[in-house]
């Protein structure tokens, strides 16, 4: 377990929300839309995407949606694997977005959290189940139990959300799971 407590391991995804919560307050109090600053796959200006995305919601349940498993996830995996918590939630974060920018076919732009937190969640889950130790496994099944059925989101159904965040978030995940899994103390 981190030498650190809960609320310590807290401190980067709160930042994150933080952020997310006064963009979208700009956005709202001066009626300015700022989605041109999202992904917008293969286009010089879509690269911006790679880093505002995350940070960029359509509406107040689009951003609450993503407010709850951001803090929670991020919490979890800043607290249970401190040593590579910046770097898998770096690869999560930046990986993705450049991965839908990459392969979208979709020439819209792709805006909001959830890729991180597929990343976040298949991470969590597959880190677990490969390391094999009871507090990974315990974590993993927990996460898996709460966040589960968030994996139908890979798949493309609603056209206003971004499957392909989904689905790199959750490759992005899952790769760092297998690469890490070697590492000795993660904690």
């Amino acid at each position: 377990m981190s030498r650190t407590g809960w609320f310590a391991s807290s401190v980067v995804p709160f930042r994150l929300v933080f952020f997310m919560w006064l963009v979208f307050s700009v956005e709202f109090f001066y009626h300015i839309d700022l989605s041109f600053l999202g992904i917008r796959p293969r286009t010089a200006s879509g690269l911006l995407g790679i880093v505002f995305a995350p940070v960029l919601h359509g509406d107040y349940l689009h951003l609450l949606s993503n407010t709850v498993p951001l803090l929670f996830l991020g919490s979890a995996l800043y607290f249970f694997y401190g040593r590579i918590a910046g770097s898998v939630f770096a690869r999560c974060y930046f990986i993705t977005n450049l991965l839908v920018w990459i392969f979208s076919p979709r020439l819209s732009y792709h805006i909001g959290a959830s890729g991180l937190i597929y990343g976040l969640a298949a991470f969590l889950i597959v880190f677990g189940l490969v390391r094999a130790e009871l507090l990974s496994l315990l974590l993993s099944v927990s996460v898996a139990v709460v966040y589960g059925g968030i994996f139908y989101g890979v798949l493309p159904s609603d056209p206003r959300v971004s499957w392909e965040s989904h689905l790199a978030g959750a490759v992005v995940g899952v790769i760092s799971a297998f690469q890490f899994s070697h590492v000795k103390r993660v904690d």
